[in-house]
């Protein structure tokens, strides 16, 4: 049985997916993918397996990757973490627009978003159980939707166009501020620059720290070195996570 808080977060879910579906996006943006439509059955049974209760840390994204949650509705939804360690798995169907050379296949995706992998990788090893990580952390992404160019290059949401992205930010700066306000956390923790820099903004009026870890993104040479230590380190530093690991 869901609790008032997981129905809360079900319901602004919904909200937010139909108002960045009133979004237009022109070119180089050809295909724009929103996983709360098509991949929607997961994102639910996510919210509903994890959403329930109070969380002290909420770890936001920026948004979907071509290979996660764009394949599985999961925030950072590297397959193997998604079906083997969250066991969620559910029927994705097809965006409405597909771009063929940027496929969504679901749990039959045969490429690891190595962010994802990375992320939940980390809160399995100090963790143990998804049970043991959720009781007191959530994990969000900022904005919900995938941009693709013709060519099949990931454009990520701070690439758009002011004329763009201004409207979709507004959006999304009332989500995070109206989840926070539903899941009642001490911290809101930043994967990554741009979630650190729009979870500052959302959190106006709302008495959340903001902090911020290295992206785990294969893209940067500093991820590649240690990650999860590196990460580790950062919430310590912080004081979000204690140097030893929670009891499992």
């Amino acid at each position: 049985m869901s609790d008032a808080k997981t129905r809360e977060l079900i319901a602004t879910a919904r909200d937010l997916a139909e108002q960045v579906d009133r979004l237009k996006f022109n070119p180089p943006v050809t295909h724009v993918y929103n996983p709360l439509d098509y991949a929607w059955a997961a994102h639910e049974l996510y919210l509903r397996k994890f959403g329930d209760g109070k969380k002290r840390v909420v770890f936001l994204g920026m948004n979907p990757g071509p290979f996660g949650m764009a394949q599985t509705g999961i925030p950072f939804g590297e397959i193997a973490a998604v079906r083997d360690w969250l066991k969620i798995s559910a029927p994705i169907k097809k965006p409405a627009d597909e771009n063929p050379k940027r496929p969504v296949t679901g749990f039959d995706c045969q490429r690891s978003e190595v962010s994802g992998r990375r992320l939940w990788g980390l809160f399995a090893e100090r963790f143990g159980s998804p049970e043991n990580f959720f009781k007191e952390h959530f994990v969000a992404n900022y904005c919900p939707l995938v941009f693709c160019e013709k060519s099949g290059l990931n454009r990520t949401p701070d690439k758009l166009p002011p004329a763009e992205k201004n409207p979709l930010l507004k959006i999304c700066d009332a989500h995070l501020h109206r989840l926070l306000e539903i899941l009642e956390p001490e911290w809101l923790i930043g994967v990554g620059d741009f979630a650190a820099k729009r979870g500052k903004e959302a959190c106006s009026g709302l008495s959340i720290r903001v902090g911020q870890i290295l992206h785990p993104s294969p893209a940067s040479p500093a991820a590649n070195r240690g990650w999860a230590e590196k990460a580790t380190e950062q919430l310590i530093q912080l004081g979000v996570w204690s140097r030893l690991p929670a009891s499992r």
